[in-house]
């Protein structure tokens, strides 16, 4: 049987009806037309079925829906237009607006858009279009961005998290780190931020400078005391700071990197830096007083937390080393 990949003609679709009419199975009326049986059975199915399906009818709906540009669903419908513009003034996410339209209009059944839908309306609209009618998405975004490449790895020869041990998922053994920096104003000043992954105990390390080889310096100091089963690992961004990690996993804390754009591996230390954040808001120069930092750390890590059943990081922290203590 030929099979051709290409659209149905309106006398394929009249000999489809003649088939039907005459009661013959989808892979008769196939080779007929010279077409998989799957093919007429999906253009039978979108055009009304075995009982209602008509050739010219079907050509028409065919013809309708291969028209470019495809009329957007917002477009079509005035009434709906004017409620997502207006919604859209108000400052209502298109998420918002599509999620809320059956609710505020429940007779319009034609109104039921996906935010998608509204998102590529907004999108089609020339810029000037939106100002002058004052429309704007609550990110700014007036058109969508393809995605960015990866950039290649800045860090010679890393090791991702993908080669870290099994347990550093589980979080039932501790000295398992995450760490990254948190800039001052214009890049000039930053500290280094530590998190114990069990205790989500933070320490911050006073940086004088951004380079690789003073980062590597700096946790390897704060580190240094720390018993060695309290420090197991350390995973990082994949930050130039960096560069020197060999250094770090020499002393007996094994660097890995999470993946390049990929901050929830490294989640702990991501909603750590938004607290450290709140002492050092963007746009100010970041101290290296050590005892002011040791100062801020010691006042977050006395935050109880739900996760540990409104324990204080420093309390868990505390424990596990003295658990690491009896042991040894």
């Amino acid at each position: 049987m030929l099979i051709v990949r290409e659209m149905l003609t309106l006398a394929d679709r009249e000999e489809i009806s003649r088939g039907l009419a005459g009661s013959l199975e989808y892979k008769d009326i196939a080779v007929r037309i010279g077409r998989n049986p799957s093919i007429v059975s999906r253009e039978v199915a979108r055009h009304g079925g075995r009982d209602g399906y008509r050739a010219t009818a079907a050509q028409r709906q065919a013809t309708t829906a291969r028209a470019r540009p495809k009329p957007r669903a917002v477009d079509i419908r005035p009434g709906l237009c004017a409620v997502v513009t207006r919604l859209l003034r108000s400052g209502w996410s298109p998420a918002s607006i599509a999620g809320r339209l059956p609710t505020e209009y429940p007779d319009e059944h034609a109104w039921r858009v996906s935010h998608e839908a509204i998102y590529q309306w907004v999108y089609a609209q020339p810029v000037a279009t939106l100002r002058a009618e004052l429309i704007t998405l609550r990110s700014g975004r007036t058109r969508r961005s393809g995605p960015r490449p990866a950039p290649a790895p800045r860090i010679r020869e890393p090791r991702y998290l993908d080669e870290r041990p099994a347990e550093v998922d589980g979080r039932a053994v501790a000295g398992h780190w995450e760490g990254d920096l948190v800039i001052g104003k214009a890049g000039a000043t930053a500290v280094a931020t530590l998190v114990e992954r069990t205790s989500r105990f933070l320490i911050l390390v006073p940086l004088t400078g951004r380079d690789s080889l003073t980062v590597s310096e700096a946790i390897i100091s704060s580190v240094g005391p720390l018993p060695a089963t309290i420090k197991r690992s350390l995973t990082w961004d994949c930050g130039t700071e960096m560069a020197l990690h060999k250094d770090v996993t020499a002393t007996g804390l094994p660097v890995f990197f999470a993946h390049p754009h990929s901050p929830w591996e490294r989640g702990s230390n991501e909603n750590l830096n938004r607290i450290v954040r709140e002492y050092f808001p963007k746009g100010t120069a970041i101290t290296s007083d050590p005892h002011y930092l040791a100062a801020v750390a010691a006042e977050i890590n006395d935050r109880p937390r739900k996760i540990h059943r409104w324990k204080k990081p420093s309390e868990v922290f505390t424990e596990l080393l003295e658990a690491d203590a009896s042991t040894a």
